[in-house]
């Protein structure tokens, strides 16, 4: 083959060579690209199934993050705060609330929220507010759709927190369902553990822990869902109980096995069946509403109503409703639970208190089937000898709690009490509050921490609440064991007394003095009761009220008094009383406590508390913050003494009518009312004098330097005349009178309405020698104390004055009484100051001309009530409770002054008096002088002192101060 032939072979071998390659190439590159097409297209549409999957992340979190925007922007927008939001989380460190939040939170929710923003270890859950409790009721017991939805919202958080899920069988989340009214109210509403658990999410929750802890849960839930949402009664489930724990021989819950535990979740099911006539409910969001709804409802039950009435908690406040995770103390020997103090609740000492179960729920620590253990040595009693603390059963746990309780008192500022849970080593909080303590611990508290420097002096004042001083200044009743109550009465005069039964103020002087401890029994008192009722350790009336006489005595006494007692029916014939199947009679032992109002069969011990250095500087702190001054209503030297012992400053009311009473002085007393004539009158009114004199100067010496109120005789004259037919026999033989004639004396000088007939200042004007003489008794005793190097300050009272000519009449002839006394007494520069009572409305009403004749007004608010009620302050007691309970009175008007009708007239007469007299002393000498409540109202008037019985003066000072700190600045 030629060269050119074999070039073109070449060529043309070569060409197809390279043609095929070409072929091969382009169809390998054909292959390559419909498979690149390919997986590009799946991976497109894989890249954009995960595109919109995100996007619709993307958009529900916006969605989320947008309406989350919205509510915060919505609760802050225009001052509304936090108030759109119904529903608050808490969990994993954040929370939608705060402890300022109290009163839509309330004081559960709000703490729940502060711990969790405070990094303290909660488990996450969700508050319902408190509007929601109104708007529940106002929609007749309905919760609304949107409620509903942002409760499953919030919810859903819970779940994702907790990493299991509600209702789910393989990881179940149970939940707690609780109250919280923003004051504590504890015990008083319902509460719902392990709610979520049915037939299937038990089995799930026994994989997970065990059968035991599973089913014990369960038949937990089921009572307890039972009894507070279905209305089954709780004691049909502790019968089968404890029928159960007696056929298997064992004492304890804790003794009884899975299997067991199982039988018993089957009868307790049986007995809901029987008792509703429906399955106990098997879905969970179905019992979640429940509990909401019975929580809610359980505002209403007869024991928070009655708690709410009892610490004046307005209706209209509502419950919140707290919905958490459970965590569990009962999983076995590594979880526990608690309840523990930040300080001693009962001392108020400095130590962390307190008591813990293993392997229990919280209920079991307080329903008394367990022995609590101490969770440290300072929290070890004699019955918990030999019981290991917590200390040294779980030290971690132990120690984390340590620091935590200390991280909340030091938050909060005030005495903690705290709940905690320990799940398998992990420790959470439950809750945390002010806790409740005596007043003891209460006063020790307040002055540690201000020591302390955690908080003002002036919030130490704040911190205790006046009225309960009484705890300390008066004998309390052991009541550690439970006690045979047999009626009730009202509290009218704190403390307790024990002693035996006596129906006559004689039997009650007599017995006393033969050494016996009596307690005085009467349909009512009256002033010739006086020495009795002083002669016994307490005194039970059936009748009167608040301000009764055997009321407003025994608290000027100190002496325990129960008043208004409708319940007994007393017998004097039979010298006996019956209260109910119980018949009492004399010589028999009972108890009455003047700070409840019980009436309790036998005897009871009783404790006598001590004041101490904690009190004393509480005292001292309140005594340079208030402005008002405090004096005492005082008629003996004794009682004068004892107000100065409590930091009374003068005497604000002595009675005279009291010094009269005496058995050797009523017979004066009642010769000088018999007299045929003035001059007979005279005579006995000479008798009289010296007696009252040397009762002024023993007043006087005992109030050195302190102004002493001296009220001119009040009562009527016939209180003080003989009743019964052998006490007109005495008189007559006394007086040399007939019979006859000290009957018909009497009988003329019967009224039909006293309180309201020929007293006080009319007195005085249709007698003027009485006053003339107690005047002249007043101003010797002045002069003869002055005389010793005492100061005195002596000040006279005209009562009853409702005409302003009454008192110009009446201070004339006082005021030449006093000239004749000094005229007889040279060197004596005693000038006794004049005023009167403003106690009769139209006193009050025309206060501006009757200043003109007065150097101070004291305002007898008893009487003043009484009249601008027309109430008998005897009498009302019977039926004021009604009117308080049924909203028409907020409070006893005899108890706390009535500040829009009794106030007005108050403040009108105070105001009219200084419009005449800018410096006129204004004072009150009504038992509401001795009221917490009353004392701020006067303070707000620019009121000069209150007045009270000894035992209240404390109570007073402190109130007093608190007045001027609730005004200070923050």
């Amino acid at each position: 083959m030629s060269a050119r032939k074999k070039s073109a072979a070449r060529r043309k071998t070569t060409a197809s060579s390279s043609s095929g390659s070409r072929k091969k190439a382009s169809t390998k590159k054909k292959k390559a690209a419909r498979k690149k097409a390919t997986g590009q297209k799946a991976r497109k549409k894989k890249a954009r199934k995960k595109t919109a999957s995100a996007a619709k992340s993307v958009a529900q979190t916006a969605r989320r993050k947008a309406t989350l925007r919205s509510k915060q922007a919505a609760s802050r927008s225009s001052g509304a705060g936090e108030t759109s939001r119904v529903v608050f989380y808490f969990g994993d460190g954040q929370a939608d609330g705060r402890a300022e939040l109290r009163d839509t939170l309330g004081g559960k929710g709000a703490n729940l929220a502060e711990m969790t923003n405070l990094g303290v270890p909660v488990p996450p859950g969700f508050t319902i507010s408190t509007a929601v409790c109104s708007e529940y009721n106002s929609r007749g017991r309905r919760l609304s759709k949107s409620v509903r939805a942002d409760v499953l919202t919030a919810l859903a958080r819970v779940e994702q927190s907790r990493g299991r899920r509600f209702g789910d069988v393989d990881r179940p989340l149970l939940v707690s369902v609780r109250s919280g009214a923003r004051v504590s109210m504890p015990g008083m509403m319902d509460t719902v553990l392990n709610l979520g658990l049915n037939h299937e999410t038990v089995e799930g929750l026994a994989v997970l822990a065990d059968e035991r802890f599973a089913f014990d849960s369960y038949r937990r839930f089921i009572q307890m869902y039972g009894d507070v949402v279905l209305g089954v009664p709780h004691e049909r489930f502790e019968h089968l109980l404890e029928t159960r724990k007696l056929r298997l021989g064992v004492d304890l819950d804790t003794e009884l096995e899975g299997n067991d535990l199982r039988g018993l979740v089957r009868e307790y099911l049986e007995i809901v069946e029987e008792h509703t006539g429906q399955p106990f409910p098997q879905n969970p969001e179905q019992q979640l509403w429940g509990a909401i709804s019975a929580v809610f409802d359980s505002w209403q039950n007869e024991r928070a109503v009655a708690y709410r009435g009892l610490h004046g908690i307005d209706e209209a406040w509502g419950t919140a409703v707290n919905v958490q995770s459970m965590v569990f103390g009962n999983m076995g020997e590594q979880c526990a639970t608690g309840v523990a103090f930040t300080r001693n609740p009962s001392t108020g000492d400095a130590v962390f208190y307190g008591e813990y179960l293993m392997n229990a729920q919280g209920e079991d620590v307080v329903a008394g089937i367990r022995t609590p253990q101490p969770i440290n040595e300072s929290s070890r009693t004699a019955d918990t000898e030999g019981l290991a603390t917590l200390e040294e059963q779980m030290p971690k746990a132990y120690r984390e709690l340590v620091r935590i309780q200390k991280r909340l008192e030091r938050h909060y500022r005030d005495m903690q009490d705290i709940e905690f849970t320990i799940e398998e080593d992990k420790l959470w909080m439950l809750q945390t509050r002010s806790g409740k303590r005596t007043t003891a611990a209460a006063v020790r508290i307040a002055v540690d921490m201000a020591n302390e420097r955690l908080i003002k002096r002036e919030e130490a004042i704040a911190r205790v609440q006046p009225s309960s001083l009484d705890q300390l200044l008066h004998p309390t009743l052991d009541r550690s064991e439970p006690l045979a109550v047999i009626a009730r009465g009202l509290p009218a005069s704190p403390g307790a007394a024990v002693g035996q039964v006596v129906f006559s103020a004689e039997e009650a002087e007599t017995r006393s003095k033969a050494g016996e401890r009596v307690v005085l029994v009467r349909i009512e008192t009256s002033p010739e009761d006086i020495l009795g009722m002083h002669a016994a350790q307490g005194i039970l009336t059936a009748k009167g009220g608040m301000t009764s006489h055997a009321a407003v005595v025994a608290r000027g006494m100190g002496k325990c008094c129960v008043a208004g007692c409708g319940s007994l029916a007393i017998d004097y014939a039979a010298n006996e009383m019956r209260v109910g199947e119980h018949v009492i009679r004399a010589g028999d032992s009972i108890t009455v406590d003047g700070s409840t109002g019980d009436v309790i069969l036998g005897t009871v011990p009783t404790v006598i508390p001590e004041l101490g250095v904690a009190f004393e500087e509480l005292m001292t702190w309140a005594d340079r913050f208030r402005k008002l001054r405090v004096r005492t209503n005082a008629d003996t030297p004794q009682d004068a003494e004892m107000a100065r012992r409590f930091g009374a400053e003068g005497i604000g009311l002595c009675r005279t009518e009291h010094m009269f009473f005496q058995p050797e002085r009523l017979l004066v007393v009642q010769e000088m009312i018999l007299a045929r004539d003035a001059v007979t009158r005279e005579g006995a009114l000479s008798k009289l004098l010296p007696m009252q004199r040397q009762d002024f100067e023993g007043i006087f010496r005992a109030m050195a330097g302190l102004p002493v109120t001296v009220r001119l005789l009040d009562p009527p004259l016939h209180e003080f005349l003989p009743k019964t037919n052998e006490e007109i026999q005495h008189v007559a033989e006394h007086t040399g009178s007939e019979v006859g004639e000290v009957r018909a004396k009497v009988d003329s000088l019967h009224e039909w309405n006293p309180m309201l007939g020929h007293r006080g200042c009319r007195v005085g004007i249709t007698f003027p020698e009485i006053y003339r003489m107690q005047v002249r008794a007043i101003t010797e005793a002045a002069c003869v104390v002055a005389s010793e190097g005492v100061k005195v300050k002596p000040e006279i009272m005209v009562p009853l004055v409702a005409h302003p000519m009454e008192l110009l009449l009446l201070r004339s002839e006082i005021e030449t009484e006093i000239a004749a006394v000094r005229s007889e007494r040279p060197r004596c520069r005693v000038k006794p100051e004049i005023g009167t009572m403003i106690e009769v409305p139209r006193a009050a009403l025309t206060a501006d001309v009757i200043a003109e004749y007065a150097d101070f007004f004291s305002f007898g608010t008893n009487d003043l009530t009484q009249m601008g009620y027309a109430l008998s302050r005897d009498d009302a007691g019977g039926f004021l409770a009604d009117y308080v309970e049924r909203g028409i009175m907020a409070d006893d008007p005899f108890v706390s002054i009535d500040e829009q009708g009794i106030g007005e007239l108050v403040r009108l007469g105070a105001e009219k008096g200084r419009s005449t007299r800018p410096r006129l002393k204004l004072g009150i000498c009504g038992e509401h002088g001795g009221d917490p409540q009353s004392i701020q109202f006067f303070a707000g008037l620019g009121f000069d002192y209150v007045s009270c019985s000894p035992y209240r003066v404390p109570v007073a000072r402190l109130a007093a101060a608190q007045a001027v700190v609730a005004g200070l600045p923050g």
